[in-house]
């Protein structure tokens, strides 16, 4: 292979939104990936729960509530960032197979959902965070491939070998007669499964008690790790959701370096336990 033809190779170009057709229908790759990363990650925390001695079908259930907190929320922390673009054609709002929906979003939702369930069911949240940690990065890892096939979220212009071409009406105005821009969708899929690796290693140690872990400590490492990422990632952003000059995603990440270090420290140097929504003396046998 000649140096020319090993360039090209690296060269991504997305062959498009819709990934089948059947009849009318069209089923997209976005909500397909969606699907599948939900699928997935139900499906790896059944198997850290039963690693942890934690009834499975807690995480069943749990699902559901993560899926109706999270999507509803990705889509309307979108929506609210980007309202100029919605204010005439509201109904376009519930179009989120289009994409546009931000992953804070979800976060915000599912950590809302996860309290509320863990409150009734009787549970710790912390455990709960614990064990769908691992399987939110490995989601997010394989969501952002949606990004690819949608020409969206990409970074500025370059020339670099691993260049994503975008089509000439997804691109910004100002970078109209650029065709090749920054594959941040691809940098964020790999720093996830960096993180994802990351998770996984402390959360089997920590099954052997090497480190041990205490309760919350999987999830606080998934928010300092992601977030790290986040924030250089989406300076190479061309559409970033904004508040004023400022770019929300990097101060939502820097929020939550800061939010998971504290904890993180609450736990090993102050040597206690994380505040709950269930006292130990609510909390009712999960295994």
């Amino acid at each position: 292979m000649q140096s020319s033809d090993l360039l090209l190779a690296f060269q991504f170009t997305s062959p498009g939104p819709i990934m089948l057709r059947l009849g009318p229908i069209a089923i997209r790759w976005y909500g397909f990936l969606i699907a599948s990363a939900v699928l997935i990650g139900v499906t790896l925390s059944q198997y850290l729960a039963k690693r942890r001695q934690v009834d499975p079908d807690l995480i069943g259930d749990l699902a559901i509530w993560l899926v109706i907190g999270a999507i509803p929320c990705a889509r309307l922390y979108y929506v609210a960032f980007e309202w100029e673009n919605y204010a005439n054609d509201p109904a376009s709002m519930i179009a989120i197979w289009r994409g546009g929906i931000a992953i804070h979003g979800a976060i915000i939702g599912g950590i809302i959902a996860a309290l509320i369930f863990a409150k009734i069911q009787r549970v710790p949240f912390w455990q709960l965070a614990d064990l769908v940690a691992p399987s939110v990065i490995l989601g997010q890892a394989i969501g952002r491939w949606g990004n690819f096939f949608n020409s969206e979220a990409f970074g500025s212009p370059t020339d670099l070998p691993w260049k994503l071409y975008i089509p000439p009406e997804n691109r910004p105005p100002e970078y109209a007669n650029f065709e090749y821009f920054h594959p941040t969708f691809l940098y964020e899929s790999l720093w996830n499964l960096l993180v994802f690796i990351l998770l996984m290693v402390l959360f089997l140690r920590g099954l052997k008690g090497k480190p041990p872990l205490k309760l919350g400590t999987i999830f606080l490492v998934y928010f300092v790790a992601y977030s790290a990422g986040r924030v250089w990632i989406e300076g190479l952003r061309t559409d970033s959701l904004m508040f004023g000059p400022l770019r929300v995603a990097q101060l939502v990440s820097l929020s939550g370096i800061i939010l998971g270090l504290a904890g993180l420290a609450w736990l090993y140097v102050l040597n206690r336990s994380l505040p709950d929504v269930v006292s130990p003396k609510q909390q009712r046998d999960v295994s």
